[in-house]
């Protein structure tokens, strides 16, 4: 458990409509709107900036407003995984959930643990995760669609695929402006080809590992593989001794790679050698898979953080 640094800690609950607040310290659940006029208000009762640590749940995108509103007024901000949070609610024995008690269970896992703040991140940013995002959107609707043409009748397949051809143009625009955005950034756009230079990899994939983790190439490997949630973790009590298992991570950064490992156990030598000697061993091809996602990942990590090129031996 980390020293606390920070004299306050403030767990907010986000919702669509309204975040409850909760203080170091402060019996008072305070509860404001969750728009710009809520946030100045929030802003007049939380303690000094440089003392206070707030916490935030990823809430698929409701928290951003409250998060980045609050990094522009200089106060450290954390966005964490609920699952961490309802995790330590399980551990603490809180079993009840209702607004307050989140606000005040996220408050008390930052007091515990500090999570690390994450810095406000540029308008082009911003527009690189929302492509990629809205580019993953269109994909699994066109392959939803592909499988709705199976059991489909005359008309209905000339509508689905209508569709589908309309998906693919609008799939190729958001492509098309990812890599403007790319094109922007020269730092970016270079750690972008080092990495499509890995076979089974590629640009998009490249592109969605860059956006989803851009902490890469600063990282230790076990962070690396950790925050992809490959990284295995013990599962031993006493003398008996469990299974390792992975979990937790980035599920856009595990996904991407996923989809990369399938391709580079055929033709990736150095993937492809590593996976064959995991299934001679006897591995699960699953075991194998999530082994050659580990390894890629901290390729990639050693790659960006080296400035060096892929060498296939």
């Amino acid at each position: 458990m980390p020293n606390n640094v920070y004299k306050f800690h403030v767990g907010m609950d986000v919702s669509k409509a309204k975040l409850d607040v909760s203080i170091t310290n402060t019996p008072t659940i305070f509860q404001f709107s969750n728009s710009e006029k809520g946030l100045k208000e929030l802003a007049k009762v939380l303690p000094k900036k440089k003392q206070t640590l707030i916490i935030l749940e990823a809430t698929g995108g409701y928290e951003k407003l409250a998060a980045n509103y609050l990094r522009k007024k200089g106060f450290a901000v954390s966005v964490v995984n609920a699952k961490r949070v309802r995790d330590f609610a399980k551990a603490s024995g809180k079993w009840a959930k209702t607004d307050r008690i989140d606000a005040e269970t996220i408050m008390q896992f930052g007091k515990a643990f500090n999570p690390t703040p994450q810095p406000l991140g540029s308008l082009d940013e911003e527009k690189r995760l929302q492509a990629i995002n809205r580019r993953d959107q269109l994909v699994k609707m066109i392959i939803l669609e592909k499988q709705h043409l199976e059991h489909s009748c005359a008309e209905m397949k000339t509508s689905i695929n209508k569709h589908i051809l309309y998906m693919k143009k609008e799939l190729a625009s958001v492509e098309r402006a990812l890599e403007e955005l790319f094109s922007l950034d020269k730092e970016l756009r270079d750690k972008r080809d080092r990495l499509d230079e890995i076979k089974g990899v590629g640009k998009v994939t490249a592109m969605n590992v860059l956006i989803h983790m851009p902490e890469l190439g600063k990282l230790s490997s076990r962070e690396a593989s950790a925050l992809a949630g490959v990284a295995p973790f013990n599962k031993d009590s006493g003398q008996s001794k469990g299974k390792r298992e992975t979990g937790g991570g980035r599920a856009s950064v595990r996904t991407a790679l996923y989809m990369a490992v399938l391709s580079a156990r055929k033709f990736n030598p150095v993937i492809k050698k590593f996976y064959d000697r995991l299934i001679k061993k006897g591995k699960l091809k699953k075991v194998a898979i999530v082994a050659c996602i580990r390894k890629l990942i901290i390729i990639m990590n050693a790659m960006i953080r080296d400035n060096s090129s892929w060498k296939p031996i």
